[in-house]
């Protein structure tokens, strides 16, 4: 049974992780980015930002020092946006305990260089670090997970002891966890889905139909698989809950972060406008530029995720980037696959 718990970020899905392991009688400390963040989540036993109306339990308790935070953690959660992680994992790297298990709840590709969350946590906690590290991904809107509402993950990771404690300290009536060896399916599905979901997004604003939205969830799926599986992944770690379970539920729901972005999109909003106006970080934006760089480096046909790399940062239309991929020659469904 793990004693105590940190959560790295007080973002909503941090906030939420903090919360189930608190509801399975876990002490979690929140390690906040500033004095008047974590006094705000401590007096109000609220994350008022994030993760508004939610009481918070009264072991889960918020702070500011590293050292304060992690002293004595058995597992230490890293639950921040993929462009700040490591700046986080700098403040943290001298104050994890050899013996800690990490897990990574972050959701997207490091966009220089397309590597997994999991990669770069290894490579900032090193040298010296030879803890386990594990990454928990898929159907998870935070908001539902917060209400009690029935939801299931993945946890994936190398060591199946540290997996099995990972699983043990998240399950409960509601939440139910699956383990995984396919760290790098898991990781791929998890952030690779998002970029559909943005598309997903634009054709439910652009009204395209159901026939349209199933294809290109369908085709999404496809491309996801072949990067994957060219990175290492288990294609079949793809068509589980990391992978397709995860990208139904972004790609078909409204509290999808990154479903928005495409519906904001299709109203005719500017990229930068749409950003500004969120609270949470929509992963999917910056994932997009990795996958594209990753797939030209991999050799991998990644069509959808280049149409909508070509109208989050390259000016070009949706109507262009839509007969752009309508207009593509006819292939065999599984092509890149068999």
């Amino acid at each position: 049974m793990t004693s105590s718990a940190v959560v790295v970020g007080t973002t909503s899905w941090g906030t939420t992780l903090a919360v189930l392991l608190a509801r399975n009688g876990i002490p979690v400390r929140i390690l906040a980015r500033h004095d008047a963040e974590a006094a705000s989540i401590n007096s109000d036993r609220e994350n008022k930002r994030f993760a508004p109306g939610v009481t918070l339990p009264e072991s889960v308790t918020a702070t500011s020092s590293p050292t304060e935070a992690l002293a004595g953690a058995e597992l230490v959660v890293v639950a921040v946006p993929s462009r700040t992680i490591k700046d986080n994992l700098a403040r943290i790297a001298g104050n994890v305990a050899q013996e800690a298990t990490v897990v990574s709840a972050t959701k997207g590709l490091e966009i220089s260089s397309g590597k997994r969350m999991s990669q770069v946590i290894a490579e900032e906690l090193a040298p010296g670090w030879n803890g386990h590290i594990c990454a928990l991904s898929g159907p998870n809107l935070a908001r539902e997970v917060l209400a009690g509402l029935p939801s299931t993950t993945v946890v994936a990771g190398s060591d199946p002891e540290a997996m099995a404690r990972v699983q043990t300290a998240f399950t409960s009536q509601s939440f139910r966890v699956y383990t995984n060896s396919d760290l790098v399916g898991v990781e791929f599905g998890g952030a690779l889905k998002n970029i559909i979901a943005i598309g997903a997004g634009i054709c439910d604003g652009l009204n395209l139909g159901d026939n349209a939205k199933a294809a290109f969830v369908t085709r999404g799926l496809a491309e996801v698989a072949r990067l994957g599986v060219a990175a290492g992944a288990d294609p079949m770690t793809l068509a589980g809950l990391a992978g397709m379970g995860d990208m139904v539920a972004t790609c078909y729901s409204d509290l999808s972060r990154n479903h928005r972005v495409g519906t904001e999109l299709a109203s005719g909003r500017k990229l930068q406008e749409i950003r500004e106006r969120m609270q949470n970080v929509a992963e999917g934006v910056d994932t997009t530029a990795a996958a594209v760089r990753l797939a030209e480096r991999l050799d991998v046909d990644m069509p959808i995720s280049r149409a909508i790399n070509s109208v989050l940062f390259e000016g070009v239309s949706l109507e262009s980037a839509i007969s752009e991929l309508l207009g593509r020659r006819p292939a065999p469904e599984w092509s890149g696959l068999d």
